[in-house]
This record gives C-alpha cells, structure tokens and sequence, in this order.
C-alpha cells in the first residue's frame, strides 16, 4: 500500500445532505477511525455516528472486488477487459438494432459531481440519449421544480449558520435528529439557546421536545395546513406590503385562494386545532427572522412540489428570504443528491438545470463533446420501467442506487429489471438489483475516491481518498470514463479535476469554481469568475425574467391514497438514525449492533382495537402488496396511522408503496399509503419477505 495512504486525510461525509467535513485516519490501508474536521463550516466539529463510525464497511468480505458477469444460474469472476468489451458490444448491439433511446442510465447520488457528470455525458455522446436520471427523482425533485419556479434556482436560499441568525423556524415534514442528525442538533441547539420553533409532522419527533408548537397533520395535507398559514398571515396584517410591490408578483390570486381556507376548514382538513395553526403562523410572521426546513415528509406526496411552492407563498408574504436568518432549506436526502443533479444528470436538463430543448446551451455540449446531441426529453426513473416492463427499453446502466430496494412498488421494479435485455449494475456491494444484473462492475467508496460533494445548502467541497479501492475495484470516475472510450467517446479527463474544468467552462453558475479555491470550505453556487460564491441568494432579485418572485396559487387537494373500510391505516415511511437509506453501507458496520431489524409503530388504541401486542409480529397489507414485520407501541404516533423505514432487504417496506407520484416530478408518494394490520398467529415467526400481492 503506497505510504500516501497511511496518513490522516480531510474528505466531505458520504452519509446525508449535511455534507460533514471529515478526517479519515487510515494506517497501513484501512480506515482506523474518523473525527470531525474542526473548521467544517456544515458541522463546526461535529458529526454523527454513521459519519464517525460506520466506516468498517470500506473493508467488509462482501465488497466487490473484481468484476462479475453472468453465466449460466449465476456469475462468474471476470477481467476488466472482457467485462468493459462486453457492455460495449451489447450496447452497441442496442443501439444499432433499436436505437440509443433503447438504453437508460442512473447516476448515483452517493457518487461525486464529477461522477455523475461523466455518466449523464457517456448516456448523451457515447450512446447518445436523454434517458438519465439520477435518485432525486424519488426524494427532492419536488423541491427542484418548485424553487425554480418560485424563486429561479434549484436550491437552499442561504445555509445551516441561518439556523443560529433566525428568531424562528417551522419545521416541515423533516426528522432532522435521525435523518440529518448534524443539522437537527443544530436546529435543537438554537431553539434552547431561544429560537421558537414549530415542527409539523404526523410523528412527534424528537425536535418537538425543543420547540414552541408541534402540529400534526394528517398524511397528505400539507397543502391545507400552509394555505392556512397563509390566511392567518394575511388576516392579522403580517404581509409586507412593500416587498410585495417591489419583488414579486401573482399575489392576488393568492390573496384570492387562502381566503377560503380559514383555521377552522383547515382542522377540518388536517386535524390541526384552529388555535394552533393560529399560534403557528404569529410564530413565524412575527419573528424578525424565520427560517423554513422541509424533507422528505413534504415531497414525497402527489402534490408535494406544489406543498413546496406554498411553502415558498410564505416567505414572499412575508419578505422572508435573501437575508441571514430567514432562509428557505430543504434537507436533502443522500450526500450528493443536491450536485448529481446540477450536473445534468437528469433527462431534461444540463448543468445548472438548462432544457436539453435549449439551441443555444445544446450547441455549446455539441462543440465541446464534439457530437451531435438530442433535443429530446428522456425518459424519468419511473418512465424507464414502464418501458422496459413495455419493451421499449432494452438495457439499463444502473450507477449505485439499489432500486429494487428503495424505489416504489417494488414487484413493477423487479418486473421491470427482468423485463430487460441487458443490465449493468455499477456498486460496492451485491444489492437486491444487482441480482437481475448481466455484468456487475465493482466500484469505489466516498473513503476512496477525489472529486466534490455539494451539499443541502449548495456548498461545493472536496472529497479526497484516504485509502485505495480493494482488490481489483476501480474508482466510478475511471469505470465511466474507460467504457465511454470503449463505446468510441474519448472525453479526454485524466483526472476528476479535468471534468470539474469543463463544468466550469459550460456552466455560468460554475464558472470561478476550481478545486484549489473550494480549498477547505467549500464555495456555494452560483460561483463568479472570480470565485466570489453565494452564501444567501436572492437579496436584491429573484433569478427569473424581470427579477420577481412568483407567488402560486395552488388550492389543497385530496393525496393519491386513503384510508378505507378495507385499508383503515396510514402507513409513512422514513429512516432511522442508526441507518443509511437501503443501508448498504450501515448494515456492514457496528450500527448492525445498535439496530439490527425494524418494527413498525403504531398506536396503543390502534394496537388494542386489532389485537396487536408489543413486539409480537403483525402482517401489514397495503392494495399492492403485503409484509411482515414487528410491531412497537408507542404514542409518538398519532391514531390511525404507522410508520416504519427501509433500511432491511428482509422486510422489504417497499413492497406496499403504489403508482401513485408528484403531479409535476413523478416522485413516489411514499408518505400516504393506505394498509391493514392484522397479528401473526405464529409470535414465534421471525419477520420475513412476503412478496405475494395484497
């Protein structure tokens, strides 16, 4: 092992969207602990315990070290050369036979910008198709689509140090503590040092013990409890009418909507108290500073990228945004789900969110990629199965995302995934997708890669390795880039840094952007020439055409779920602090000892009225499908709904999810899904897969 990597190195967490600075301490090849870097503007010395001590699974026996392909009932160890030669000639055969558009792409958003730029370039001029996409799509792509329509960009307006500026903040749909636990500490830290804050979430979660007001709604009406929120504002005098006048427009028909959604029809609506919802307004209207955080709990729904344009109708009523304090911050899920999608890896737009339809942007890819391009919209993440269940799309390049765990109704992604001619599955681990795969390329870790992260508040930094890949693994920049070469696409980068050159070059809001000025603290985009970044954006004009910000006037409506005779529950699902999103990398480190299973809670009414005990296993039934898992009472739910996360293959939470998805963005509607629960005769039955339909 070369001495360069038995030394101390400072890398950026790869866990959630807080986007940790880390130093990783590795002797003779391993990584033997990690501490938090002191000077990390994100988490000023702090970090959580998946970032500090789940790194065991760099070395795990399960990783993968050569590349696989498949033989016969299973796979076989293979070179890189016959394995690269082999998705060459089928996707060359694809494409000759079909067309490019027969062939999809996923880029991971575990993996660094610099990755996921190479990946939506190989897609667009080695094959020679829109169809890429990257996890977004299923978690925060509602938060994209709103913000830049309200407001222009795709991002947070300001950053986490607005958390200690505010006066106030409402937290919506958001378990900061277990999903994003460096940031929820902060949020807890401000509210005892005075801050008030309101959590809104059907759980009572852990931030509720710290703050002024908690409200719980019911799954799906979200829209109903910020129209509501929006009436109170306006009814007792709190819009700033100046701001108004001279930064946005489209109130009036706002003005117009939430005067039919008084705090008495909005408990009707969402079961929050009138009083409430009253006080929680006041809260937030009367503070000097109010910051708004969202997660999860607010896009995915059927109209959560509409909930998000309300969210943004608040701070505009108010003049909430452009200034320390009053920030606009959607916590993102994984580590780079915010830069793999500024970098294009979607299948409409290129770096910094520009349409693939747009002649000018197109031409400027054309001359420097030196092929021709489509103007075509590819195809999104849920339109990829459906073609391939139709038989449209033929092959899949599949870049670290374990889809046939994490996405939405999951007997249609497997289907979908066997429904393929070909798929290639690009990761650190054998997964539940890499099951359905023809070739399996072994990839790199967070630990053994350089390139940049951004983060929940746009933050560009750097990420360095502290030990190489094992076995025969290559890094994920140098798989993309050597298959691209073999499909007849020289991109010509040596090193990571050479993308980050060429995003800069093609990309306005990137142009001051070099790794040697993100030095230590990062820079926010947009970025100037010069390097000068954007801790806080919009503070003299919104980036839309005039310079205003756009108010929506979007009336409440009914989620794509409810509950009935049949399916009387509310089933929400999110994570758990000990684990990882599919808990691929968690689940092969020491956090397996901590919680080594999951449970579904419910309710003591609830539990009592169906004969549910405490830990005893229960079937839980949704209209597409059924699962068992263990049941814990607790009262931190409301009645009449459940919860549980995804973090366990053997439970498979997923399996209940349906079709339903965003209006606008097609992310799933994890947060509304009706299900029966019903005991397990047999207590001494361990929770197992059930992968019949319901």
């Amino acid at each position: 092992m070369p001495d360069r990597f038995d030394t101390d190195v400072t890398t950026t967490c790869g866990y959630c969207g807080v986007g940790c600075r880390l130093e990783a301490h590795a002797r003779d090849g391993r990584i033997v602990s990690i501490s938090p870097a002191l000077d990390g503007p994100a988490n000023r010395g702090h970090t959580c315990l998946k970032g500090r001590f789940a790194h065991q699974f760099t070395r795990s026996r399960e990783r993968l070290t050569a590349p696989l392909i498949r033989e016969g009932g299973g796979f076989r160890p293979a070179t890189w050369e016959e394995a690269i030669t082999r998705i060459a000639s089928e996707f060359g055969r694809i494409k000759a036979q079909h067309g490019p558009d027969a062939i999809a792409g996923l880029a991971s958003s575990r993996a660094t910008n610099e990755d996921c730029y190479a990946m939506q370039r190989l897609m667009r001029a080695a094959i020679g198709t829109n169809n890429i996409d990257n996890c977004s799509r299923v978690c925060h792509s509602p938060t994209s689509f709103a913000m830049r329509r309200a407001f222009g960009l795709s991002g947070a307006t300001g950053g986490f140090s607005d958390i200690d500026f505010a006066d106030a903040a409402i937290v919506i749909g958001a378990n900061a503590t277990e999903g994003h636990p460096v940031a929820g500490a902060r949020i807890k830290q401000a509210a005892l040092r005075g801050m008030k804050l309101v959590t809104v979430d059907p759980r009572r979660i852990e931030l509720a013990d710290y703050g002024a007001l908690h409200l719980s709604p019911r799954p799906g009406t979200n829209a109903a409890v910020m129209l509501g929120l929006a009436n109170v504002i306006a009814r007792d005098g709190f819009v700033d009418g100046d701001y108004l006048a001279e930064r946005t427009e489209g109130f009036e028909a706002v003005e117009e909507l939430i005067a039919l959604y008084p705090p008495d029809v909005v408990e009707g609506i969402s079961g929050i108290p009138a009083r409430d919802l009253e006080a929680a307004a006041h809260i937030y209207a009367e503070a000097d500073d109010a910051s708004l955080v969202w997660g999860l709990g607010v896009t995915e729904h059927r109209y959560g990228s509409e909930v998000v344009q309300l969210i943004c109708n608040l701070a505009l009523m108010t003049g909430k945004v452009g200034r320390p304090g009053s920030a606009l911050l959607p916590l993102r899920g994984q580590n780079n789900v915010q830069g793999s999608s500024d970098m294009g890896a979607l299948p409409d737009t290129y770096t910094q969110y520009r349409s693939v339809a747009d002649e000018e942007v197109a031409r400027a890819f054309e001359v420097r990629w030196g092929v021709p391009l489509s103007r075509e919209n590819g195809l999104k993440i849920p339109e990829m199965f459906d073609a391939a269940v139709g038989g449209e799309l033929k092959a899949m390049y599949i870049f670290g995302e374990d889809v046939a765990q994490t996405d939405p109704d999951t007997k249609h992604v497997v289907h979908a995934l066997k429904s393929l001619e070909f798929l290639v599955c690009q990761d650190i681990f054998e997964t539940e997708t890499t099951k359905y795969a023809d070739v399996i390329l072994p990839a790199s870790s967070f630990l053994e890669k350089t390139g940049t992260f951004t983060n929940a508040e746009r933050r560009i930094q750097l990420v360095r390795p502290a030990i190489e890949p094992p076995g025969a693994a290559r890094t994920d920049f140098d798989i993309i880039t050597t298959l691209s070469r073999a499909l007849g696409h020289d991109m010509g980068f040596e090193t990571p840094e050479d993308a980050m050159r060429e995003i800069a070059d093609l990309t306005p809001h990137f142009a001051g952007v070099t790794y040697e000025r993100i030095g230590r603290r990062g820079l926010q985009w947009p970025v100037a020439q010069d390097g000068t970044d954007s801790p806080i954006l919009y503070g003299e004009r919104f980036h839309l055409p005039g310079g205003r910000g756009r108010f929506a006037a979007l009336p409440y409506k009914e989620p794509g779920d409810a509950a009935d005779e049949e399916f009387p529950l509310i089933l929400v699902t999110g994570r758990r602090l000990q684990h990882y999103n599919a808990g691929t990398m968690t689940r092969r480190t020491a956090n397996l000892q901590l919680l080594d299973s999951d449970w579904l809670e419910i309710h003591p009414d609830d539990a009592r009225r169906l004969g549910v005990a405490d830990g005893a296993p229960v079937k839980v039934r949704s209209r597409v499908g059924h699962i068992q898992i263990e049941a814990r009472l607790t009262e931190r739910i409301e009645p009449g709904h459940v919860f549980t996360a995804f973090h366990f293959p053997e439970i498979r939470t997923n399996l209940l999810v349906g079709a339903s998805a965003d209006v606008n963005t097609s992310c799933p509607e994890y947060k509304v899904i009706a299900v029966a629960v019903q005991p397990v005769a047999d207590r001494a039955g361990v929770p197992t897969l059930t992968a019949a339909a319901g």
